[in-house]
């Protein structure tokens, strides 16, 4: 395992001398091109930001005002009887919109039931079965200038469905 270990934390380091030297080699101002980029990306990060705030006020106030614990015994009701805990109803739909605030209610998670426990393995595949549709969508579509959407949102929740049926499936097993 040290070995690994040890292997990992020289990869990155590596991965950036090959790409200065690859520059060196092709001829090309690398520090100007790294600015340029950087440049960029503080661009998009401009342009995100508006939509990225306004998600996560939204999902502070569901979350603070009590909401979602009233939504997850209210779902829990239906989803008891399948095999998913109410009370991770809450994690379900704020992934949807934010990983960070996500991660924060795993956290919680683990605390009250433990990391080892039904809820704790449902919750840590979960988070890793599904993805943050709304965050994805607002930074790759505010990006690319994408306007019409189509079936994006119905396929990325129609897969978000999936992946939290297959981690109570997954975590029967485990």
């Amino acid at each position: 395992m040290s070995v690994i270990v040890s292997i990992s934390s020289f990869i990155i380091p590596g991965i950036m001398l090959f790409i200065v030297l690859y520059g060196i080699i092709k001829k090309q101002n690398v520090y100007d091109d790294f600015v340029t980029g950087a440049t960029g990306g503080l661009k998009t990060v401009i342009k995100v930001m508006p939509t990225l705030i306004g998600l996560m006020v939204a999902v502070a106030v569901l979350r603070e005002s009590g909401f979602m614990e009233v939504l997850g015994k209210l779902l829990g009701k239906v989803t008891n009887p399948i095999g998913f805990p109410g009370e991770l109803m809450p994690v379900t739909i704020v992934k949807i919109f934010s990983s960070s605030a996500a991660t924060g209610m795993v956290l919680d998670i683990f605390k009250e039931y433990g990391p080892d426990s039904y809820m704790g393995k449902v919750t840590s595949l979960m988070m890793s079965c599904t993805e943050t549709v709304f965050y994805t969508m607002s930074v790759y579509y505010i990006t690319a200038k994408v306007t019409r959407t189509r079936w994006t949102l119905a396929g990325a929740i129609l897969t978000t469905i999936s992946g939290t049926i297959a981690s109570v499936m997954l975590a029967n097993v485990i």
